[in-house]
This record gives C-alpha cells, sequence and structure tokens, in this order.
C-alpha cells in the first residue's frame, strides 16, 4: 500500500495540511455559524412554542374555571327554577285540593239537607200512611171500620211508644 510507504510521508502531509487547513476554515467560518444559528434558532423557536403553550394552558384553565362556574351557576339558577315550578304546582295542587274539599262538603251538607228534609217528610206522612194502614189491618182483621179521633188516638199511642 503506498499510503504505508515511508518515503510517501512528507508529501501526504503537505497534502493533508493543503487539504484540511482551507477545508477547516471553510468549515469554522462559513458552515459552523450556519450550524449554529439554525440550532440556536430551533431552540428559540421551541422556547417560544413552549411558551406559547404554557400560555395557552393557562387561558385553557382559565377558560375551563370560568366555563364550570357558568356551569355551576346554570345548574343552580335550573335548580332554583325547578324549586319555583314545583312550589308553585304544590300551591295550585293545595289550591285546587282546597276548592275540592270545599265543594265536596259543599255538596255533602246539601246531601245531608236533603235526607233531613226526606226524613221530616217522611216523619210527616207517617202519621197519616201509619193511620190507614191501622184502618185497613182492623177492617180485614175484625171486620171494623175505625175513622177518626179514635184512629188517631191509637196512631199516637202506638207511635208515642216507639219513640
Amino acid at each position: 500500500m503506498p499510503q504505508l510507504d515511508p518515503s510517501t510521508y512528507v508529501s501526504q502531509l503537505v497534502w493533508l495540511a493543503l487539504t484540511f487547513i482551507p477545508l477547516f476554515v471553510i468549515l469554522w467560518r462559513v458552515a459552523l455559524p450556519k450550524v449554529g444559528a439554525a440550532i440556536e434558532a430551533r431552540r428559540a423557536h421551541i422556547e417560544a412554542d413552549l411558551d406559547r403553550a404554557a400560555a395557552l394552558r393557562d387561558e385553557a384553565s382559565k377558560v375551563l374555571a370560568a366555563y364550570e362556574k357558568s356551569l355551576a351557576g346554570a345548574h343552580e339558577k335550573a335548580r332554583a327554577e325547578l324549586r319555583k315550578v314545583a312550589d308553585e304546582m304544590a300551591a295550585e295542587a293545595a289550591q285546587r285540593h282546597a276548592a275540592l274539599g270545599a265543594k265536596l262538603a259543599e255538596e255533602v251538607a246539601a246531601a245531608e239537607r236533603r235526607i233531613a228534609a226526606a226524613k221530616e217528610t217522611a216523619l210527616a206522612n207517617i202519621r197519616s200512611v201509619a193511620g190507614e194502614a191501622a184502618a185497613a189491618a182492623t177492617e180485614r182483621l175484625i171486620g171494623v171500620k175505625v175513622s177518626g179521633p179514635m184512629l188517631e188516638q191509637a196512631v199516637g199511642a202506638a207511635i208515642g211508644e216507639k219513640r
């Protein structure tokens, strides 16, 4: 191999220096600053993105807190509205119940008055019906026709004994 021949070491070292030094200077002055600038720009861009993400996260936290507060307020408002409607419905139901109770009490009182009137009418007519029945029974049983004061006296005595 010619690279390992000691007689060509000097020329190899010269050519190495002639190519390596200009390449090193070009890389050091031109390429490395561009690479460093790109790396720095990328780092700055990443930091800016992280800062923006943190700011957006904080803003999202604030928006979430406001949303939850608004949602809690809406829930409370809905509960209050439901309580209000339930109270109104309960009051209306109680009012209807009271009105129905009053109507039924009135109907019961009217029915009791009709019953009392019918009872009074029946009691008023019982004397005459009892008299007629007694007269018919007496005539049929013993063949005697009873009428007038004797019949009324007998019916009165019979009614008075049962009361």
